[in-house]
């Protein structure tokens, strides 16, 4: 079958973004699974957190900066951004076409989830993400029995945003969050947003070996991976790849953790679209 995605290169830059620092847990998984790769990252700190926003709203962030990623002639954009890809992705890839490969965070990990040994699966996201229904609706739509509960959890990015990983008031928030009654008897939890990745270990602690915690951003790169061999996308001959961050607005706690991710040599560009 001929590729639809012929014109492109495989030396063309993947392009991935979110509303802020949590896409860079999936940008950090195709580093490392995809390490011949250009990376541009787009972060729309001014506007987040995306979670608590109208569907309008979000769809209008995400296209443009869906456009500004084509504008840098990027091979494949990752909308690594839960939230946005409830509420946005029928509109990017409307914009997008051929023009280059969607991967979003919601459909690659449902399909995994529905096809292993998976009955009581919790998600944690933000308001918007939650009030879409995609985790169940995308699940469900592979195996019907799969009970899922989702449950809104809006604290935790801002606390995130504000540098406080690792720290008592995360972990009391996340106490009262993943105690909560939707929750109780789960063997699954994803994290469905990508910033949430960032407290693993303190969600780990919390479960311990009772709760599967599932790697979004690995099974995401791995897709893209996927998509990219499939279509002769990938990138075998760059040994030295370039990682170049925009964001709307900069902040203290993303310039911390994208150098703590990529080393400290990277350069933030503000880029207001």
């Amino acid at each position: 079958m001929k590729s639809k995605y012929k014109h492109l290169s495989a030396k063309q830059p993947i392009g991935v973004f979110d509303s802020g620092v949590g896409g860079l847990t999936v940008a950090r998984e195709i580093r490392r699974l995809l390490p011949n790769e250009d990376i541009i990252y787009f972060g729309d700190t001014k506007h987040l957190p995306y979670g608590d926003k109208s569907k309008e709203t979000i769809a209008g962030y995400s296209t443009k900066i869906a456009a500004f990623l084509l504008e840098m002639n990027c091979k494949a954009i990752v909308i690594a951004c839960n939230t946005a890809t409830a509420n946005a992705l029928k509109e990017v890839k409307k914009l997008v076409g051929n023009r280059a490969l969607i991967i979003d965070v919601v459909n690659p990990v449902s399909e995994k989830v529905a096809y292993e040994l998976h009955q009581n699966i919790g998600v944690i996201a933000t308001k918007g993400t939650v009030a879409s229904g995609i985790y169940r609706k995308a699940i469900r739509k592979h195996n019907k029995f799969i009970n899922v509960n989702e449950l809104a959890t809006p604290l935790l990015v801002p606390a995130i945003e504000e540098g406080f990983s690792n720290h008592p008031i995360t972990r009391a928030i996340l106490a009262n969050y993943l105690s909560n009654k939707k929750l109780r008897g789960i063997e699954t939890l994803i994290l469905g947003c990508t910033h949430y990745p960032l407290l693993e270990r303190e969600i780990t602690q919390y479960y311990g070996k009772a709760v599967k915690i599932i790697d979004s951003p690995q099974i995401v790169a791995n897709e893209l991976r996927h998509r990219l061999g499939k279509h002769q996308l990938l990138n075998k001959d760059n040994p030295q790849p370039s990682y170049h961050f925009y964001l709307s607005d900069i902040t203290r706690n993303f310039q911390r953790i994208s150098r703590k991710f990529f080393g400290n040599k990277i350069g933030l560009e503000l880029k207001v679209l």
